[in-house]
């Protein structure tokens, strides 16, 4: 992932980076990575028209303009800051340095932005590509010269700092300066600090490494669909083709995706291991005792919340050992594999929604979040938020991104089918107007939406929009597609990234305890979790064993377990303001709007969900339950089960 994780490198001022990036990938198509069916992707050689495309113009009108504002962050910002150095106890000094550095920084996000926006547009551009890696070794130089701040903050007298909390002049730097404090025991002298923050870029090498072998280097095949067409396999594609009715498609285009990355196996663990090495030295520099509670500790977490995750799943999963066990009867084989987890029960079932017919479906859908909500995302819609469709040279995936002072963008690769192209949006578009609501109403310091509350608009945006399906379902074959969607919502996002969560917990622990990763142990703790997750009627091919490659999260350093409290999250959401509780929908606006200002537990608790509490997990897990009886019933009646 060529996003970078500051909040270790730069410490608890992290916080003034504006700077919001969501992605995802899974092993399922609901929102994941997309590509435009042959009906709605226009000729390569006709230019896309305007309307789908971003613009870019409204952060920099020209790459002039870019140039100026780098010129001066990196000839007169990055200096600025040696003019405050031991200077924090002075109150007019602090406050002067707040301003210069809200400055700084807000230039810096949409230089940041710009650059690797750009140079997502079209990868192929070699002098994009160059603007973006200069954005980060300016970003780095930027946090070198800043790192004396929290240590800094830090060492101040007691009376210094109770001192700034009680003056009113610092009100709007109050929950910052307390967040700081509690950070005291992990932060460094001043020079240890700036030595962290100048290794900024080799610490990020081992995910742009990973990144460039597979957007890059890597090859897939081309294969023959059913119908003798010949199908250029790759991410983009990989919902899609997994989705396919026909088995042996699906079983060779599973084939053909593994097993290009097969062939860099040994390189994508050498990076991989390289990773948690770097993310394992981080910690123990920081003084932390793990990487999982360096990670979960920049937003106070506590790491209780990521090992009962996956104690309560793993206790739980006999119910999706039952969904497998469903889909192991309905399509009457004998071992279920990667290649049937994706497809729908319904066989030659699709829904298909142009990109043009969205806007109205997700009106309706999101009606329950309020006509404020839905007149956002209307705006966002038509006001060039979103590039829609797959280009030659564009990156592949879709996300969310944008600083406090441009629109929210997102990337897009587009295709009419319901799972791969409305859902992506609806999850991308839940990230977009939480930035929005954020930064309409928090200060700048405050608007950064902190890794652990971040994925919860999105996943509230597929629920909703996946019951008004199911709902409003023109007949059982209908009604059970959306329940199946329902299920693998929930399957893909929570139990295939508490899956992943284990994953990750399991690959640092060896290292932290002093082993290597090497392919053959990557590849075996991955088919061991298959198995214990998925259950006796599913079969782990060989290959299916390099899963773990394909996932870019496991760059990001205990990322993706928030997908799963995320989703758990929503659903609560979700349940209570379709169940009219008093004041949940304007709850869910607050919560929507409170960025970083206060915890993100604390957020959570305010707006009526607690995390601490095992309630939002466990009824999730039992809602999928219900849907999964639901799916029985319906198959029973279609007569497809006994």
């Amino acid at each position: 992932m060529k996003r970078k994780n500051w909040t270790i490198i730069i410490g608890i001022l992290a916080i003034f980076l504006g700077i919001i990036f969501f992605a995802r990938i899974s092993l399922q198509p609901v929102a994941a990575q997309g590509n435009p069916s042959p009906i709605q992707k226009p000729p390569e050689a006709t230019p896309v028209p305007e309307k789908y495309r971003w613009d870019l113009e409204k952060i920099y009108p020209n790459p002039d303009a870019w140039e100026k504002d780098f010129k001066a962050i990196q000839d007169t910002s990055v200096s600025e800051y040696d003019k405050y150095v031991g200077k924090l106890g002075e109150k007019a000094n602090l406050l002067k340095l707040f301003e210069t550095d809200e400055k700084t920084q807000r230039t810096m996000d949409k230089l940041y932005v710009y650059a690797w926006m750009k140079s997502d547009d079209n990868q192929e551009d070699s002098k994009e590509s160059e603007r973006a890696s200069r954005a980060d070794s300016l970003l780095t130089k930027l946090g070198s010269a800043r790192a004396f701040i929290s240590p800094e903050l830090v060492n101040l007298p007691d009376n210094t700092i109770k001192s700034y909390l009680a003056d009113k002049d610092f009100e709007k730097y109050k929950h910052l300066l307390e967040a700081t404090l509690k950070q005291k025991e992990h932060t460094l002298p001043k020079e240890q600090e700036e030595l962290l923050a100048a290794t900024g870029e080799m610490g990020a090498a081992p995910g742009k490494i990973s990144s460039k072998i597979r957007e890059a280097d890597m090859q897939f095949p081309k294969i023959k669909n059913s119908k003798g067409e010949e199908v250029e396999l790759s991410e983009a594609v990989y919902g899609l083709v997994l989705s396919d009715p026909d088995r042996d498609f699906r079983k060779r285009s599973f084939e053909g995706i593994l097993g290009a990355y097969d062939k860099y196996k040994f390189g994508l663990a050498a990076t991989l291991d390289t990773q948690v090495r770097s993310d394992w030295f981080y910690a123990k520099t920081s003084k932390y005792k793990s990487s999982a509670e360096a990670s979960l500790g920049a937003n106070f977490i506590p790491t209780d919340v990521y090992d009962n995750l996956i104690k309560a799943t793993d206790k739980n999963l006999k119910i999706l050992h039952q969904y497998v066990a469903l889909r192991k009867q309905v399509l009457g084989v004998d071992k279920i594999h990667g290649y049937d987890m994706f497809n729908p029960l319904i066989e030659s079932y699709t829904v298909e929604v142009p990109f043009d017919d969205t806007q109205q479906l997700l009106d309706k859908a999101l009606a329950p979040l309020g006509k404020d909500y839905t007149d956002q995302l209307d705006k966002g819609l038509n006001s060039r938020w979103v590039d829609v469709y797959e280009r030659k040279g564009k990156t592949s995936g879709g996300y969310s991104w944008g600083s406090y002072d441009t629109q929210p963008y997102i990337l897009m690769n587009y295709t009419s089918d319901f799972s791969d192209g409305v859902m992506t949006l609806a999850h991308e578009m839940g990230h977009s107007l939480n930035s929005y609501y954020t930064n309409k109403n928090q200060s700048y310091i405050y608007s950064n939406t902190p890794i652990f509350t971040a994925e919860i608009a999105s996943t509230t945006n597929e629920m909703l929009v996946l019951q008004y399906m199911q709902k409003n379902a023109k007949n059982d074959a209908e009604k059970l597609y959306f329940l199946n969607q329902l299920a693998e919502n929930i399957r893909g996002t929570f139990f295939v990234q508490v899956m992943f969560a284990d994953f990750e917990k399991q690959i640092h622990a060896r290292v932290e305890n002093g082993d290597a990763l090497s392919v053959d142990s990557l590849n075996q703790i991955w088919g061991e979790i298959m198995t214990k997750y998925y259950g006796p009627d599913y079969e782990v091919d060989d290959l299916a064993k390099i899963g773990w490659a394909r996932i870019p999260h496991f760059y990001r350093n205990f990322y993706v377990y928030q997908y799963a409290t995320g989703i758990a999250a929503s659903n609560q959401f979700v349940k209570n303001i379709t169940e009219d509780k008093p004041g949940a929908k304007e709850k869910y606006l607050t919560f929507l709007s409170a960025g970083s200002v206060d915890y993100p537990i604390n957020v959570l608790k305010e707006a009526g969900v607690d995390m601490l509490s095992p309630a939002p997990v466990d009824n999730l897990i039992s809602d999928f339950g219900k849907i999964v009886n639901q799916m029985e019933e319906l198959l029973k009646k279609q007569g497809k089960i006994k």
